[in-house]
């Protein structure tokens, strides 16, 4: 008897994903197109937020939320579909076959391929439990987005994260201690803020705030 690689669980058909998680990883595979598409309305920055910092440290605002527009293009939501699928083909001796046409088609043509070798990947792919793994948390971040929980659910408001990646883009996602939580965790760039940095957190977000508001 095997175990699930994603749930845990035992599992007595012996394959890599039990048959509850193998159905979960299907919904979220043909979620993947809408999802993408959901992002659309996204694509603006929320006004008044700073995505990046000039070289005097104030705000410069892009005309294009870049963490969206990212996601929408080839490499994003697209490119970790086409990858899955290339390493699914790759480890079947099938051909690797070069993506083509637009990103919703690329996406698309990886979505339908990934579905078909759904049987494959539950039953015989030690690799399932990673698969599995990154559409779960692909979908879930996608859907923070596009229909986040309501606040009640998401504990007390914070701020907005101020973690800068290396490009010297902030992150901006609005930071919240939820219920039972001993840590703050962005639920975007996922950086994670234990109660010993809160009095410097505190400190960034007054600083990110104030250069908003002098912008």
């Amino acid at each position: 008897m095997n175990t699930c690689l994603l749930c845990d669980k035992p599992d007595e058909t012996g394959s890599y994903l039990c048959v509850v998680c193998t159905r979960a990883t299907e919904v979220r595979v043909q979620s993947l197109p809408a999802l993408y598409r959901g992002l659309a309305p996204f694509l603006a920055p929320a006004g008044g937020v700073a995505t990046v910092r000039s070289g005097k440290g104030g705000p410069a605002p892009l005309p294009v939320n870049e963490d969206i527009l990212d996601l929408r293009g080839p490499g994003g939501v697209a490119g970790a579909a086409e990858r899955w699928l290339a390493d699914v083909r790759r480890d079947r001796g099938h051909t690797v076959a070069t993506p083509t046409g637009g990103v919703e088609a690329r996406l698309q043509a990886a979505v339908t391929g990934l579905l078909a070798n759904m049987p494959w990947i539950a039953v015989s792919w030690p690799n399932a439990g990673y698969f599995a793994k990154d559409m779960r948390d692909l979908t879930k971040s996608l859907t923070s987005i596009i229909a986040p929980t309501p606040d009640a659910a998401r504990g007390q408001r914070v701020g907005n994260c101020p973690a800068v990646d290396p490009s010297g883009a902030i992150c901006g996602a609005v930071l919240r201690l939820a219920p039972g939580e001993k840590a703050i965790v962005c639920p975007w760039c996922t950086c994670s803020y234990p109660p010993y940095v809160w009095a410097q957190l505190k400190t960034w977000i007054d600083e990110d705030t104030k250069a908003r508001g002098a912008a």
